[in-house]
């Protein structure tokens, strides 16, 4: 054996994966071959992938425009020896770069938590000896045992199987677990129908097999996947990449002033020392030192808002991305539906009774055109239930946390349909003793059970399975009275597909009387003379809430595309009932078996992984727009999917909770982990955990997300014409040849303490009404409109006109430049006060929105007119910071030009209002501008 690559085990019939494995079914592999195929293949492990070292990703938390003009803001106000000022500034830079740090460290934590996810022990065959070992010294072909509750230590080709059931849930997405056999199938057929396979880190639920591995370590199915999700690439949030553009833009205009400003001071005969040190105030008052601590605080204040809505926020970022999201791909089972099975609807007698409640909890009625029956009048019905009931290996308990099964979801769902008739499973057993059982085997697709009646009745057989098989062997049905009818097959397997029309699975019921003596039951007995009892169809129901949260969605302009590993036909019935796509519809002649139906519908709005892999890229491209539902997809199309998104422009929000939805939850622009039945290897790659895995609570968390914005463009909004009035101060005086009226150490009290009294507090402004009534914002728009930039501009040269004329009326009036200088600042501070009710909200007054709403506003303007009581009078801030105290009549300019720019600001968005059509005049629809 030289190679193991191939991926076609499954299409080979078992003497030839022997024969090409070069190992023996009985005796298994000798000792020193387990040897030498261990130095050629290596430990059944997943390579650790070295990435960058941890100090070189801190240093990378500094490569950011912003960071830069950061760094340069602590240098130069260390080299004019304010050390203050350059510890807060560089303890800025430092908090950030900690906090970016320790969130990507915990991402790249998803191939360790995979790695772990592998170890386990499995039982081999070696020398002909049975024996127990490390999962890791597996070799290719080995021969492996296989029991209920293993963990599959490997990639294994089965070879014997009984009544095997492996839940491959966390790599293929499929819902239930999914029964083995052994006969070689098509080589095209996709991961998860593979029945002749189990994979890595899959769990055994049911039966005994033995296999053969054909794959370990890296060339497992799982080893793919950490393939996938090591090379997925990392992208920059809409805010990274919003901010990092703009910061960019702001490097290159405070060096174009600063330069402007020396030049023009040099050209007037100024000395170069002089100029160098007003270029360096220009720079100071230019930077935002306040923008990183902003952005930080307000997405923590985000983070803790969405954990109410029980979403966890592992990497700040992820907050705003969400408010930007215009994709949502959704997994189904557990988010979308409930991940309860439940019997929706029962046919007995030639009636079709649904049956209402949904989960394992027995609350729900048995119902006959929305009207409750009277089961008396119903005796066949109470014998299907029973059948469901009886012939059955699971069971369901009510524990402290809730109604757990134990067993097969759907047996479970058919002891909770009996239940909700009245039947407790304790009285029914005792008076019908299970006697014997033919287990299910998937050679047969069905179950039998044999009871005693007592009394000397003969004992009676309760067969379960699929229409397929139980159909052929009955040769009547059981009537209304429980007397013997005709079989009428045509109604039946129309009933079955109306069943699966609307995405239930269906299990078909016979009874059968046996002899008075028989104690036990062979297949003989049931393969003729059954009486059909009727059908059961059940479901994963939708949840209400999801509903509900779907439709949210699509209001705001979100679009919702159910990705999962479940069959076509289930994915696209729940689709419709969650309103994501139209009824669908099956031709009456299409095969009545569910898995048949499941891999045949006809709606236009899926498509299945085999579709998928017919597709090329551009055709993809193309498909993902109109498509709203993909079925049977394998790991590496999820990730496929999302790329194909991404190329159209959206920003892709991706739920998961298996290893195979690892790579596209690390690739999406935000990843959704279901904190319930996730793995870690989904949590770890994921940027967002859901502690209650519904789907509802991504909607909340992306409204909390919109807010998040909402608010991020308000303090950005606020607190740039304060810069830009700085430096144009510094620049007109440069200009006019006069004494600076700002110093830098004032620019810098301004901009610090302005950032955290009043600015910080726009952080904590409540969600404004109708934000998840928008569209979703414009991934390639600039984070600012021309409608605010307009407004930024405005604001910065009243700063400019006043602070400028204050300090010249000062000095006109024989006051000292520290008065003069006073005066301005204040100015600035005041501005920023008044201006800072208008930022409130960007398109309405603050009495629209109401003053008192945000509290933490109105304490922080307290604090700030105190702050400036201190600059302006204590002695020991006069003598730090270069103040002077100043008279009530420089007060009443200071207020007046303070009110005037509040005035000039409400002005501007009244007049925007009244020519602005009426739907562009809500703030959800104006939010769309501001992108």
């Amino acid at each position: 054996m030289d190679t193991i690559q191939t991926r076609t085990w499954h299409h080979l019939p078992k003497s030839e994966v022997i024969e090409l494995l070069d190992t023996d079914l009985d005796n298994g592999l000798e000792l020193p071959e387990v040897e030498d195929r261990r130095e050629r293949f290596g430990p059944n492990a997943i390579t650790h992938r070295q990435g960058q070292g941890p100090l070189v990703r801190f240093l990378m938390e500094f490569h950011q425009p912003l960071v830069y003009i950061l760094l340069a803001a602590a240098v130069i106000t260390a080299l004019l020896q304010e050390w203050v000022d350059s510890i807060v500034i560089m303890g800025v830079v430092l908090v950030n770069a900690t906090i970016g740090f320790v969130q990507e460290t915990k991402a790249l934590k998803a191939i360790d938590a995979l790695a772990r996810a592998m170890t386990s022990e499995a039982t081999v065959m070696r020398g002909g000896e049975k024996t127990r070992i490390s999962s890791t010294q597996l070799v290719p072909g080995d021969v492996v045992f296989l029991q209920s509750g293993d963990k599959v230590p490997a990639d294994l080709r089965l070879l014997a199987c009984r009544e095997l059931q492996v839940d491959e849930s966390t790599l293929t997405g499929e819902s239930v677990p999914i029964e083995k056999r052994i006969d070689a199938i098509d080589v095209d057929t996709v991961l998860a129908d593979r029945r002749n396979m189990v994979y890595s880190s899959t769990l055994v639920t049911y039966g005994t097999a033995t296999g053969v591995v054909v794959g370990i370590g890296d060339d497992t199915e799982i080893g793919r996947i950490s393939e996938l999700i090591s090379t997925a690439e990392v992208l920059a949030t809409p805010l990274t990449r919003k901010i990092a553009h703009f910061s960019g833009v702001l490097l290159y205009v405070i060096l174009g002033m600063a330069a402007v400003t020396f030049v023009i001071g040099l050209l007037r005969g100024e000395s170069a020392l002089d100029m160098f040190m007003a270029a360096v105030a220009l720079s100071v008052g230019a930077i935002p030192e306040g923008l990183p601590a902003a952005v930080t605080i307000t997405l923590a204040i985000g983070v803790g808002k969405m954990a109410k809505h029980n979403a966890i926020i592992r990497k700040l970022p992820a907050v705003e991305t969400l408010g930007s999201t215009t994709v949502i791909c959704s997994d189904k089972t557990g988010t979308l539906t409930q991940n309860q099975m439940t019997v929706r609807a029962v046919y007995a007698t030639g009636e079709r009774l649904d049956i209402s409640g949904v989960g394992y909890a027995p609350d729900g009625e048995i119902l006959i055109n929305d009207a409750a029956i009277n089961l008396d009048h119903h005796p066949a019905l109470i014998e299907c239930l029973k059948a469901g009931l009886l012939c059955n290996d699971s069971a369901v308990s009510l524990q402290d946390d809730g109604w757990k099964v134990t067993g097969d979801p759907t047996e479970a769902a058919l002891i909770v349909s009996a239940r909700k008739a009245g039947m407790s499973v304790e009285t029914m057993t005792h008076a019908n003793p299970r006697l014997d059982a033919i287990p299910f085997e998937s050679e047969y697709q069905y179950m039998a059970t044999l009871h005693d009646r007592g009394s000397g009745n003969a004992p009676v057989a309760y067969v379960k399975g699929s229409v397929e098989s139980i159909l052929p062997r009955c040769d009547d049905a059981l009537g209304k009275r429980n007397e013997s009818a005709t079989l009428d097959a045509y109604d039946i397997h129309r009933r079955v597909n109306e069943m699966a029309t609307e995405g239930l699975r269906v299990l078909a019921f016979a009874t059968k009387e046996l002899s008075v003596r028989a104690t036990a039951i062979e297949h003989a007995d049931v393969e003729s003379g059954l009486t059909f009892i009727g059908l059961q169809g059940m479901i994963d129901p939708p949840r209400p809430e999801a509903v509900e949260a779907v439709r949210a969605c699509q209001a705001a302009g979100i679009q919702v595309k159910m990705i999962t590993g479940d069959h076509a036909g289930t994915a696209s019935a729940i689709a419709s009932q969650i309103g994501l796509v139209g009824i669908r519809h099956l031709s009456q002649d299409s095969p009545s078996s569910p898995d048949a139906q499941d891999d045949s519908p006809t709606t236009d709005h899926f498509l299945t992984g085999q579709m998928l892999a017919e597709l090329s890229d551009e055709q993809l491209h193309d498909a993902v727009e109109t498509t709203s539902v993909f079925a049977r997809v394998a790991p590496e199309q999820k990730l496929r999917l999302v790329k194909a998104l991404q190329h159209r422009g959206h920003v892709v929000a991706m739920t998961g909770d298996g290893v195979n939805d690892a790579p596209a939850l690390r690739r999406a622009d935000i990843g959704v982990a279901m904190g319930v039945t996730g793995t870690e290897v989904a949590k770890e790659a994921a940027d967002m955990v859901l502690t209650d895995d519904n789907f509802s609570s991504i909607e909340s968390a992306i409204e909390e997300g919109r807010e998040v914005f909402d608010n991020l463009i308000k303090f950005i909004t606020w607190t740039l014409p304060t810069n830009i009035g700085e430096g144009l101060v510094i620049l007109v005086a440069v200009i006019l040849g006069t004494a600076l009226p700002i110093l830098p150490v004032q620019i810098l009290w301004i901009n610090m303490t302005t950032a955290v009294l009043l600015g910080l507090m726009l952080a904590f402004e409540p969600k404004e009404p109708g934000i998840m009534l928008r569209r979703p914002r414009d991934p390639a728009s600039p984070i600012l409109s021309r409608t605010l930039m307009f407004r930024i501009l405005l604001v910065g040269v009243l700063l400019l006109i006043g602070s400028f004329g204050l300090f010249k009326w000062e000095l006109n009036h024989g006051e000292s430049e520290a008065a003069g200088r006073t005066a301005a600042v204040n100015v600035f501070v005041f501005g920023e006060l008044f201006y800072l009710f208008n930022c409130r909200s960007l398109t309405r007054s603050m009495f629209a929105i109401g003053v008192f709403s945000n509290p933490w506003l109105l304490s922080g303007v307290g604090l700030m007119i105190l702050m400036q009581i201190g600059f302006t009078y204590l002695p020991f801030m006069n003598h730090a910071f270069g103040s002077a105290p100043i008279g009530m009549t420089e007060w009443y300019l200071i207020l007046g030009t303070g009110f005037m720019i509040y005035c000039v600001v409400g002005i501007e968005k009244w007049l925007r209002h009244r020519t602005s059509k009426p739907a562009t005049s809500s703030i959800g629809n104006h939010a769309c501008h501001i992108r």
